[in-house]
């Protein structure tokens, strides 16, 4: 059996404080499922590549790369610059749940906490009557973790370009009034005025093929490929086709919210060499995401598939009724740095 982290056992003994002197507001009719990640056997580790120095690949790997700098030396530091090797891999930085029960933690062993009032109340997927047609849809909620994983495992513990924090719960969408609400998410995303109509929605067929094939295209930001649309940037899906497209959907939302609201940044490209940057409209290529929850994907080309890309043939089977309608997944990032002496 997978030995529980310290640190994650000391976030649980937290919650559960934090929620012990509260009295129920409704009783518990439903279960969270779930399992912790174990590193070894749950991670597809073939996901951290290409690995390249420059613009040369001198680890291809079987997936596609968005672009690197080119010239393979960079300067980075103040006032006397120092010289270092630029290098970009794939590194997984964060773990997301998708769930449509409240205060449910799938990539936490599946626990349910209750904060003692109703807040963060979806709906399961339904349909309903939209002009004479029938339309499905969902509500999910999401909790985004800070997972930093080869630096937690100590792979090289002195390669400055791993993120060196600690793992830690670092959003929850059942406490936060934007994500409830179509009308108030458009504070932090006016711009879906813009893309209100059938001509952007139907030029995301085209991110559908590309992200699919290879890469998602950066310049459609409104369009999550065969997902879906990525506004509004909450857990409101109104076209529901199953349940892994719709949590799929939900999870690159998040990416985009986290960015749109400073809490993720740019690690990818020339400007990323020496520092992160802001990034308020997320890059599609620079994730790829990972199924951990219900089941974890390790193998196969989509394993860790770009944002977008088809879900109907490489993740059919993986969700199910009952225990697999809880998902979680592992999100990777695609990181460009100068490698220097610390």
């Amino acid at each position: 059996m997978m030995r529980v982290p310290a640190g994650i056992m000391a976030l649980l003994g937290a919650l559960a404080l934090a929620f012990a002197g509260t009295s129920p507001a409704r009783a518990d009719t439903v279960t969270c499922h779930g399992k912790f990640i174990n590193p070894i056997t749950d991670v597809c580790w073939s996901c951290l590549f290409p690995l390249s120095i420059g613009g040369l690949s001198i680890w291809k790997g079987s997936r596609p790369d968005p672009k690197n700098p080119s010239f393979p030396l960079c300067a980075c530091g103040s006032p006397i610059p120092r010289i270092g090797i630029s290098v970009g891999f794939w590194e997984p930085v964060r773990l997301v749940d998708v769930t449509n029960k409240s205060w449910c933690f799938p990539n936490l062993g599946g626990i349910r906490l209750n904060p003692g009032f109703d807040i963060g109340e979806g709906h399961v997927q339904g349909r309903s009557q939209v002009g004479g047609k029938t339309q499905n849809s969902s509500q999910w909620q999401s909790h985004y973790y800070v997972y930093p994983l080869l630096y937690w495992m100590e792979i090289l513990t002195d390669f400055l370009c791993f993120e060196q924090t600690t793992f830690d719960v670092a959003y929850v969408t059942e406490i936060d009034p934007l994500w409830q609400d179509s009308a108030l998410t458009s504070i932090i995303n006016p711009e879906v005025a813009l893309f209100a109509n059938g001509i952007a929605t139907a030029a995301c067929a085209a991110d559908c093929v590309a992200a699919t094939a290879k890469l998602p295209i950066d310049q459609m930001f409104w369009c999550a490929g065969c997902n879906g649309g990525m506004y509004p940037l909450n857990g409101h899906v109104s076209a529901h086709v199953t349940p892994i497209q719709a949590s799929r959907l939900v999870a690159e939302r998040m990416l985009y919210k986290m960015h749109r609201e400073a809490l993720a940044w740019g690690t990818m490209g020339s400007k990323a060499l020496c520092h992160k940057y802001l990034m308020p409209v997320m890059r599609k290529q620079q994730y790829r995401l990972q199924m951990t929850n219900p089941i974890s994907m390790v193998k196969g080309r989509y394993a860790c598939a770009p944002v977008g890309a088809a879900t109907i043939i490489p993740q059919t089977g993986k969700g199910y009724p009952v225990k697999g309608e809880d998902f979680g997944y592992l999100v990777w990032r695609k990181r460009n740095c100068c490698m220097r002496a610390p």
